[in-house]
């Protein structure tokens, strides 16, 4: 991809000619891999034995109603045209909207802080996603060996766990390499999908009456109950959406607007409409719709094709976990974890060892326990579902505190959303018992670790603060009983730059030096994606060779503190020879304050299986001393 970006490090906010061509291209492959995948099984399931309609004509066009105009309404008009406006500096997803809409300062229990625990669960709710797509993408594309012959049933699960696992494995190579290919892949792909449709359209165009809303609503009328958990199978066709939005940062909306108009929702719409034909013409088919429209000769090519473009979108949302992680890393949601950089040209490529190889085991498990992609179908939507709810109620939060806009206008908007996202969640919810319930208990584990390791960070800090001394009394100190200075620089990592870290005063205890130079280092991360180079550093000399710094970053960036801390102007000294001090905590539970005991437990597990502050912040190992000294929370 052209690295042409603007300041803050995102794709040019109004990109034109050959630039605005790659990065649809891109984006192609990268933001609508998953939506792009559906019709894989989306239209089978609507007709699949769990709510018993026939596939006749009507009801093959009322389903065709509700594919379409969930298609308009939810990814063309709620998310191309309203939510993609709620960007944080250019970044979008739950997290950057979460951080759009609640001022760091905000007080536990009030209305913004329920705010933000929906978000951090929306959130939390998109690792189970991610943990599903791969399982159910890649296992309904290799299902398609059975239309090639009923012999080679037995292989489906053991050549998708193959995939999978070699899907994962490559994932610490990074997708720099093979990012060219995917907007390619996808594009030969979505051009399939419309070619496959046109052939069966053809021969029955009476399938567009379903453009009629009526159909919808007569479908509604006809099948009662059962027409509305139907639902739960039509969201499946607009999974993936979210990824439009979170994937904003990378490529910009006009080149995701331009590509959905443009390619992707001609072919979705195609060969949806396409299936909808095969069925009026041949009922049987709606057991599996989407392979039945190929004709024999190019089953094998469709099922290689259908596998790279579902291994295309599993890597999206792999990928997309591992964003998800270092924004919650960042933003102080969960502890500092292994990372490491794939691209030196591109920041948002990165791979997180550990969370890898849990997506891979937790997919692997939900293919060898679901055994097809029906079962499979029925753990997806829950958490998508509740993840767009949660998604429109802070979009609404933005449009009337950030936009200004009038309760009329908020209310309205967000009110017809609001019905659309409750419609498909109550659908969704029968779903619940038979495998519905995996995402809500993944969204509900990383909600209790999010949440937890917030509130556990916010009592260390204030039992470190406890009796705090401030630079100007140490100073003061020092000045009346001055202590032995020795050459060099030393750097005291600090939580709060308005008090002397704990690790400074020990030393001193112990050792009873000090050096010429001591920096006071304080690392915020900011509630914007990336902070300006001027706005990186904050110098302040504080005398007597004392001197405060605050480093500034976004909750998109990494650290890289000596990069930061290098050639600074105010501080004349040498980075690679300064000693850095961290202070490493000893975190103790008590029964009479904090959090409830099984928090505090799982706190302390987190706190010492932590990456060490050293490694996070890029700090050479052989130029750090650590200070230990026990807390009670």
């Amino acid at each position: 991809m052209s690295n042409e970006k603007n300041s803050h490090g995102h794709a040019a906010k109004d990109p034109k000619g050959k630039y605005l061509l790659l990065l649809s291209l891109g984006a192609l492959g990268v933001v609508f891999g998953d939506i792009g995948t559906s019709p894989l099984y989306a239209v089978r399931e609507a007709f699949g034995h769990a709510y018993g309609l026939s596939p006749t004509p009507e009801n093959v066009l009322g389903i065709m109603s509700l594919v379409f105009w969930s298609l308009i309404i939810v990814i063309s008009i709620k998310y191309l045209m309203f939510v993609m406006r709620a960007d944080n500096h250019g970044e979008g997803g739950i997290m950057a909207l979460t951080a759009l809409v609640t001022p760091s300062d905000v007080k536990r229990g009030s209305l913004r802080w329920v705010f933000i625990l929906l978000g951090i669960f929306g959130a939390a709710l998109l690792y189970g996603d991610s943990m599903i797509t791969p399982a159910i993408s890649v296992l309904a594309a290799i299902e398609g060996l059975k239309e090639i012959t009923p012999t080679l049933e037995p292989y489906v699960i053991p050549v998708t766990v193959a995939i999978l696992i070699g899907l994962f494995s490559f994932q610490s190579k990074g997708t720099a390499k093979v990012g060219a290919l995917f907007g390619p892949i996808t594009l030969v792909w979505f051009i399939s999908l419309g070619a496959l449709g046109v052939a069966q359209i053809v021969q029955h165009p009476e399938v567009f009456a379903a453009l009629n809303p009526l159909q919808a609503l007569q479908f509604f009328a006809r099948n009662g109950l059962a027409g509305f958990l139907v639902l739960g199978s039509i969201f499946l066709v607009v999974t993936g959406g979210e990824a439009l939005y979170a994937d904003m940062g990378h490529f910009g909306i006009k080149p995701i607007r331009l590509t959905w108009i443009a390619i992707v929702l001609p072919a979705l719409l195609l060969n949806y409409f396409g299936q909808g034909a095969l069925i009026i013409a041949d009922p049987n088919a709606a057991e599996n719709p989407f392979f039945q429209m190929a004709p024999s000769w190019a089953l094998t090519p469709l099922v290689i094709l259908a596998t790279m473009a579902t291994v295309i979108a599993s890597q999206a949302v792999i990928s997309g976990a591992f964003s998800l992680t270092k924004q919650a890393v960042q933003l102080g949601y969960l502890p500092r974890i292994r990372m490491t950089q794939t691209s030196d040209k591109e920041q948002g490529q990165i791979y997180i060892p550990a969370m890898n190889w849990l997506i891979m085991i937790a997919s692997i498990g939900l293919v060898i326990g679901f055994k097809n992609s029906s079962n499979l179908a029925n753990a997806y939507g829950v958490g998508v579902t509740t993840d767009m709810v949660f998604t429109t109620i802070l979009f609404a939060v933005v449009a009337k505190t950030v936009w200004n806009w009038n309760w009329a206008a908020t209310l309205g908007l967000s009110g017809l959303f609001i019905i659309l996202d409750l419609g498909f969640w109550g659908a969704n919810l029968p779903k619940i018992p038979h495998g519905g319930w995996f995402p809500l208990v993944v969204g509900f584990v990383f909600f209790s670790f999010m949440t937890t390791w917030k509130r556990g960070r916010q009592l260390l800090a204030q039992a470190i603060r406890k009796g705090k001394l401030s630079p100007e009394k140490f100073l003061e100190s020092i000045q009346v009983n001055p202590p032995t200075r020795v050459a060099g620089t030393a750097i005291f990592m600090t939580i709060s730059p308005d008090s002397i870290p704990p690790a400074l005063l020990n030393n001193l205890k112990h050792n009873h030096v000090l050096h010429e130079q001591v920096v006071l280092l304080t690392v915020k991360t900011q509630d914007v994606p990336r902070v300006l180079e001027a706005q990186r550093r904050t110098v302040k000399e504080l005398g007597n060779g004392f001197y405060q710094v605050i480093l500034n970053y976004g909750f998109m960036e990494r650290p890289k503190v000596p990069e930061a801390l290098a050639n600074m102007i105010k501080i004349n000294f040498v980075v690679d020879k300064a000693t850095y001090f961290f202070g490493r905590e000893t975190v103790l539970s008590t029964p009479e304050k904090g959090m409830g005991p099984w928090r505090e437990q799982l706190f302390i597990f987190m706190h010492r299986n932590a990456q060490s502050a050293p490694a996070f912040f890029g700090i050479p190992s052989d130029r750090v001393i650590e200070v230990g000294t026990q807390v009670e929370i």
